[in-house]
């Protein structure tokens, strides 16, 4: 979990990983990137309850280099590996379908599901407020994975190069390779709608969403076996990140 200036909503973020642990040895690896708010010692609030919970901090180098941060500190032994934004929800009983399929077939290596946006979620409940706009739809987030272990030491580290959109280019990048993967029809996580976040600079994550399509064709281009994936996403033109 990337973290920059979120003080009002990680505590939110990371009740809702930890209430996951009837599912799963759960290990959180959190990456401050510089906060400057209160945000470091809302986690430490957090984890003085939760073991689970590991707080990494580095000098604002953005978010890439926060997620590399935070691969880089997984353990020898995690079996699987998912990401959730520090301004997100991850629905109760998020993993289990997941695990199950994992368990159901040795060679699975990555399931995607749904994502709801919403623009009002009720931190209580850890759920969106009954009288929020919401939508679902199979979009590009990461939240929406749960990856082996293999398929990200396979896929490598996020592009540093990009400011936004490092998750479009990771994501593509993976389903390029032709991983062994199922869609599922679960929503795996509430993606909050407010006025600070990064998605929501429309003019530049549209920018670099589309560079992040243009080198995935320039890839499949210099290697014909590299699958084409965009089929996969419902957000299909720039038009849409409108709802981001």
């Amino acid at each position: 979990m990337p973290v920059y200036n979120r003080e009002r909503y990680v505590v939110s973020a990371l009740r809702s990983l930890v209430r996951q642990r009837d599912a799963a040895d759960l290990d959180i690896i959190v990456i401050d990137d510089g906060s400057t708010d209160g945000s470091a010692e809302a986690v430490r609030s957090m984890r003085r309850e939760n073991a689970c919970i590991r707080l990494f901090q580095q000098s604002n180098m953005g978010v890439a280099r926060a997620r590399n941060a935070g691969l880089r500190q997984l353990p020898p032994d995690a079996e699987f590996v998912s990401f959730l934004d520090s301004d997100d929800i991850s629905p109760a009983g998020r993993f289990k379908k997941d695990l199950a399929r994992f368990r159901a077939d040795p060679g699975l290596e990555l399931t995607y599901s749904l994502m709801t946006l919403a623009d009002r979620i009720d931190d209580e409940r850890l759920e969106p407020a009954v009288d929020s706009h919401t939508m679902t739809l199979r979009g590009i987030s990461l939240s929406a994975a749960v990856f082996s272990r293999g398929l990200v030491n396979r896929t490598g580290e996020f592009d540093e190069d990009f400011e936004q959109a490092e998750d479009t280019d990771y994501l593509l990048r993976v389903f390029e390779a032709g991983p062994n993967y199922e869609l599922l029809d679960a929503v795996a996580i509430y993606y909050r709608r407010h006025a600070g976040n990064v998605t929501r600079e429309h003019s530049g994550r549209v920018r670099n969403h589309l560079r992040a399509i243009h080198k995935s064709m320039r890839r499949r281009k210099a290697d014909p076996s590299r699958r084409e994936v965009l089929g996969i996403f419902e957000l299909k033109s720039p038009a849409d990140w409108r709802m981001l």
